[in-house]
């Protein structure tokens, strides 16, 4: 009977989780999520947030959506920059015979003769947040790797006697190919290599320097240039093929490890880089990952949330998502402007970039401005610091790099957020000129560079569009939303004429608005509207068609259903959801990239289109706004190598939506007015407190509960903030950063009553 009581007692225990230690946020991250059918920026890579160091696998051929697929079988090699249009120092271990070349990895494995790419244990491969490991097969080890903002550091553990070479490769499969100019490896003792690689990319050129710290002394440097075999040599240098390796003789279980320092701005930055960042921790690879682990933790850690595990898993991986960008200075606040030239931040100064800040004003400023006010200003100072340097800010500083991708200025967005809600440690002053320059002066193109600035500012201020045989009818769109960003910033400034100009400017996208077919239509400089005008058709447009971007007026949505009229607005958007739940409101479900992509209605894999389930809470339908939000979250998100992301998840575009929509927020303007505030819709989880940041927002919780809340009770019935009644779908930012409570109650079917009390 004890032996029975004793028994039931243990179960009882176990069942409840006692000695089990609870799951952090970072545990919930699946670092394989939408790794298949993916971009170069999207892969299983060990890094910090932030980081510009993105270490880890590549097994596809160069082109579109190279670097990591998740069902080939192989590794070509791990490499360091994955960046959007960048790359840099690929590293591989190899017992097989010597082979410079390497072949398609996404083909079945030949033996040497395929290259030196590796089969892989698939059982074997794990990753986390700041670390990655698998199985090389051929290469007969495991390979270990983990990071740090600048650095990255690898342990290979090699499964038995033999001799070993440790591979360097500068040219290798990226997504928009590269273009080495000019490279160089030096031997420095027997244990360190350094060098450099002159790169050309599709923005301009880069140079990436690095030195690389072995454990253990090396046999000799070897390498080639090109068809040239170089052995036993102290330097290697060359352009276009160019790589080097160094030889070990392996002892069973032994662990070959290195660390590598990068830099955009010198040697000296990326030996300093390297002695900051990893000195510290010596040769214990595992404390530099629990360190990357923790850095994580404590980034996820400022939500939490509370629902099915199933949820968690991708909230917390969008989460980490969201912040996938990169930091370009280096650690002693050097960086390289656009122009090549070593420039020097004050103490404590970074330099942010990524891919494009394109419609990232629907997800990226909310999530900055609440529980990452820090980053955000040191967004706008990075900014504010390329304005000064080259007179121009920037959307999309891929290596600090003027690309003007998407040929929008969604970066005044983000600034004009900041300032909106008081994140303001920068000049303020500054902040106007640089806003105002945007809007008065024509944009450039830069030799050797992108786009700054707004290229056919002067046809737009001219007509009042940009006209079909000019550019994309998109522009005219992209820019009003920019002058309705300017407008609200010099409303706050108290510059009464630029406010004036500015707003009555953001009108302008109604000059584009045909008057009986109620949408969005090019025309050309005479005035005369598009022939033959196909609204589901890409042409004219930037990866989107007129029905897409007719929604596309995210300062004047107010407007947009006056001149469509409500009945019509509502008719029009219920059908293209109602035709889009089948395709998981992707377009990109008849294909990612091409023409035949932008075909349909609603498509959430793609940024401009972001904000049309929340269209119905200015159409007097909320309660669809609920619904349609709530089932993007549960069809086009995944939580599978095969399906994360219907679409193109670019650097966090995605996954901003996700985590903002599940709390059941929204920012339809990007948070650019003088009196911000949310779009509620129906919160995915039971509750969500957000750790408010103590230098901008008070540092008191922010609690979000629902009441009856499940797959079916979507519908909000009745909300509440600290105790009063909600009488619209909105929250002002300024009344939520006080800390609270809002609390839904839900059921499952819409209370069309409760914004009519």
């Amino acid at each position: 009977m004890k032996t029975h009581l004793l028994i039931v007692l243990l179960t009882c225990l176990l069942l409840t989780g006692y000695g089990q230690t609870a799951k952090k946020p970072v545990d919930y991250v699946n670092v394989f999520t939408g790794t298949s059918n993916s971009r170069w920026m999207l892969g299983p890579y060990a890094g910090v947030p932030y980081g510009m160091v993105q270490l880890g696998p590549d097994n596809q051929e160069s082109g579109w959506m190279a670097g990591y697929e998740y069902s080939i079988m192989n590794v070509t090699g791990f490499s360091h920059l994955h960046a959007w249009t960048m790359a840099g120092l690929m590293v591989m271990p190899a017992i097989q015979d010597f082979t410079k070349d390497n072949g398609a990895s996404s083909k079945a494995y030949r033996g040497a003769g395929s290259g030196f790419h590796s089969r892989i244990l698939k059982e074997t491969e794990k990753a986390s947040p700041g670390y990655y490991s698998c199985e090389l097969f051929d290469a007969g080890c495991k390979a270990e790797l983990t990071a740090s903002t600048h650095c990255g550091f690898h342990k290979y553990t090699f499964q038995a006697n033999n001799d070993a070479r440790i591979l360097l490769a500068l040219n290798f499969p990226v997504e928009y190919g590269v273009d080495i100019r000019n490279a160089v490896f030096n031997k420095i003792g027997n244990n360190v290599v350094e060098g450099f690689a002159q790169t050309g990319a599709a923005y301009g050129e880069y140079t990436l320097y690095f030195t690389i710290q072995f454990n253990k002394p090396f046999k000799s440097l070897n390498g080639w240039n090109n068809e040239s075999i170089l052995t036993q040599v102290d330097q290697i240098k060359g352009k276009k093929d160019v790589g080097a390796f160094v030889t070990y003789s392996t002892q069973a279980n032994e662990a070959i490890m290195l660390k590598v320092g990068l830099s955009l701005v010198d040697m000296e930055g990326a030996r300093n880089n390297l002695k900051t960042e990893l000195d510290p921790f010596g040769w214990n690879f595992e404390a530099v990952a629990a360190s990357a682990r923790e850095q994580w933790n404590a980034l996820l850690s400022r939500i939490e949330v509370k629902g099915s595990e199933l949820n968690k898993e991708k909230f917390y991986t969008n989460f980490y998502r969201s912040f996938a960008k990169q930091t370009w200075s280096d650690v002693d606040g050097r960086y390289r402007d656009p122009y090549n030239k070593i420039q020097q931040l004050p103490a404590g100064g970074v330099m942010y970039g990524g891919d494009a800040f394109w419609n990232s004003f629907w997800n990226y400023n909310t999530i900055l401005s609440l529980i990452a006010p820090d980053i955000m200003n040191n967004w706008v100072r990075t900014e504010l610091e390329l304005y000064d340097k080259t007179g121009w800010t920037n959307n999309g500083p891929t290596g600090l790099k003027m690309t003007g991708i998407m040929d929008v200025t969604h970066e005044i967005a983000l600034m004009v957020s900041a300032f909106q809600k008081g994140i303001r440690n920068y000049d303020v002053n500054k902040l106007y000129k640089a806003v105002r320059h945007n809007g008065m002066v024509q944009g450039i193109r830069p030799p050797g560079e992108g786009l700054s600035g707004m290229e056919r500012l002067n046809v737009y201020n001219r007509l009042g569009y940009v006209p079909l045989e000019i550019d994309a009818a998109s522009r005219t769109l992209d820019y009003a939303y920019t002058d309705f960003c300017a407008a609200q910033l010099a409303k706050a400034m108290k510059q009464d004429a630029d406010y004036t100009f500015f707003l009555g400017r953001s009108g302008n996208w109604k000059n584009q608005f045909h008057p009986e077919l109620k949408m969005q239509v090019p025309k050309d400089s005479l005035g005369r509207w598009m022939e033959d005008f196909d609204p589901f058709s890409g042409k004219h447009w930037i990866e989107g068609n007129a029905w897409q971007y007719t929604w596309y007026v995210p300062h004047d949505i107010d407007g947009l259903v006056k001149l469509m009229g409500k009945d019509l607005f509502n008719q029009r958007l219920e059908e293209g959801f109602e035709k889009s739940v089948q395709h998981n409101f992707a377009a990109h479900a008849f294909d990612r990239h091409q023409d035949i992509a932008f075909e349909y209605y609603i498509n959430h894999g793609n940024e401009g289109n972001m904000q049309a389930s929340f269209l119905f809470n200015y159409s007097g339908k909320p309660w669809l706004t609920q619904k349609y939000s709530r089932a993007i979250l549960g069809k086009f998100y995944g939580n599978t190598p095969y399906h994360g992301w219907e679409g193109d998840e670019d650097e966090g575009q995605m996954g901003g939506w996700f985590v903002i929509a599940s709390m059941g927020l929204f920012e339809m303007n990007g948070g650019v007015t003088d009196d911000p505030s949310f779009d509620l819709t129906s919160p995915l989880f039971d509750e969500i407190t957000i750790h408010l940041d103590k230098m901008y927002n008070g540092g008191k919780p922010f609690v979000i509960k629902t009441i009856n809340n499940s797959e079916v009770n979507v519908y909000i019935q009745s909300a509440s903030l600290n105790g009063k009644p909600l009488t619209e779908p909105k929250l002002r930012f300024k009344e939520m950063v006080k800390g609270g409570e809002l609390v839904f109650k839900m059921g499952p079917k819409p209370n069309m009553d409760w914004l009519k009390k």
